[in-house]
């Protein structure tokens, strides 16, 4: 057994949360020791090889608002390295691939009537500019969405792009959801022009992110251990336990940024109402195929569906923002599908599920051909996205908890945000003052 010494602090989870958490309190003075369970550090951040391409395993962007973000490159040296580009967005129903990039695209939509439209552009418009969503999470998106756009709009459009993200979880999140998704892209399209502008690091995407990282956090004096599963936390006299495969080590204080059925799995000690919030947690998972082509498709970076008979839920192109000479010439593609706990594509194997979704593919690209796939590549995740149910900021689990030194930070806390980098480093913003108060809870623990 190591017997923790003052002022230790343990981040469980090698995410980019975990990283930047780790380097807060780095320069907070603390020592700190980083325990991840996978051979690298990155969590969904990870990069992947397909097609003879390396980059991220999901797709990822930056935007112009996204300040911690843009800090955080600033603090790891790849500030200067963020390259920004106008994008083409896609929008595909009704069997027809159409643009959607300003009005008069919007307007020869054929999905919806004219009347819909205007009750759609008027909650588009009143949506962005909606600063407190609170009031939001009392009401159901399908509830909200009905009362501005009409049973029409509902079912035409925003039903299908729910499905999107939350697939049969739809039913059960709030408006906040939607709101918070809608303020997003406001934002993102600000300015004179009204053209979204998105940002990736040059050469190498999360890749490099995650190089970076390392080498910060290396630098700095962090311990990392990768391939070290954690098995139990619980808090004793001497500090707070963490056991792991290579055997029990003691700190004064422990962060989990584990998803929160790992943390009601593996910490002990937690009173009822904690463990009600953790098992309380709704969470999306998401099946995602990468596909690298020797031609790009539309040029769309992302491609809205309607279709529901489509596997996938969107389609992203991510070579349309970074170019292909990112890709030695290749296209990279993203088809996604975000999923339920219970759906039956978790069954699947990769080898079926892409067979399926390169034949999707062709329904909306027909000029497609079979031997324009160079390589496909499936990846899965069960906990990727807290569902943000009804009331949800009342039943998010909390910070502090009932162990002394122990701490739950993770993206189940983003309460005004929809699932992003940005806003996942929001929660630890929100976190530290919270951090910084445990201090002298565990200063009064009683010692060995």
């Amino acid at each position: 057994m190591t017997v923790g010494q003052a002022d230790t602090w343990a981040v469980l989870g090698g995410g980019i949360l975990g990283q930047a958490l780790a380097l807060r309190l780095q320069k907070a003075g603390k020592r700190v020791t980083l325990i991840e369970a996978a051979p690298e550090l990155g969590g969904l951040a990870m990069a992947q090889q397909v097609g003879g391409i390396t980059y991220d395993k999901f797709y990822h962007v930056i935007l112009p608002f996204d300040k911690r973000t843009l800090a955080l490159l600033d603090d790891i040296g790849l500030g200067d390295d963020v390259e920004w580009r106008s994008t083409r967005t896609g929008f595909f129903s009704d069997g027809r691939l159409m643009p959607l990039n300003g009005a008069l695209d919007y307007l020869r939509l054929r999905s919806i009537g004219l009347v819909t439209k205007m009750r759609v552009a008027y909650l588009l418009m009143a949506a962005g500019r909606i600063r407190d969503g609170a009031p939001l999470e009392q009401i159901s998106v399908q509830e909200w969405l009905t009362r501005w756009c009409g049973q029409a709009g509902f079912e035409r459009l925003w039903r299908p792009l729910l499905r999107a993200k939350l697939g049969d979880n739809a039913s059960r999140a709030s408006a906040a959801f939607i709101w918070s998704s809608i303020r997003r892209l406001y934002l993102a399209r600000q300015g004179v022009q009204k053209v979204e502008q998105l940002g990736f690091v040059k050469n190498g995407g999360y890749a490099r992110i995650l190089n970076a990282l390392r080498d910060t956090l290396t630098a700095r004096g962090i311990e990392v251990q990768t391939n070290t599963p954690v098995s139990r936390v619980f808090g004793s006299a001497a500090g707070v336990c963490v056991e792991t495969p290579s055997g029990r080590q003691v700190f004064q204080n422990v962060v989990s940024t584990l998803p929160t059925k790992a943390n009601l799995a593996v910490c002990e000690g937690l009173d009822a109402e904690e463990k009600n919030r953790l098992d309380g947690v709704v969470y999306q998972g998401i099946i995602c195929a990468s596909v690298v082509l020797d031609r790009p498709l539309a040029g769309y970076y992302l491609t809205y569906l309607t279709d529901e008979a489509l596997p996938f839920t969107g389609i992203v192109e991510m070579s349309a923002l970074t170019g292909t000479d990112a890709f030695d010439g290749k296209t990279l593609v993203y088809l996604p599908r975000y999923v339920a706990q219970d759906d039956p594509y978790w069954a699947q194997s990769d080898e079926g599920i892409a067979l399926q979704f390169i034949d999707a593919l062709r329904k909306v690209h027909p000029d497609v051909a079979s031997t324009d796939v160079l390589d496909i590549k499936v990846s899965r995740v069960r906990e990727v996205m807290a569902v943000p149910t009804i009331g949800y900021r009342e039943n998010a689990p909390q910070s502090v908890t009932s162990v002394p030194g122990l701490y739950f930070v993770n993206s189940a806390q983003i309460i005004d945000g929809t699932l992003n980098v940005d806003a996942t480093l929001g929660v630890l913003d929100e976190a530290m003052a919270k951090l910084e108060l445990g201090r002298t809870k565990a200063e009064a623990r009683p010692a060995a």
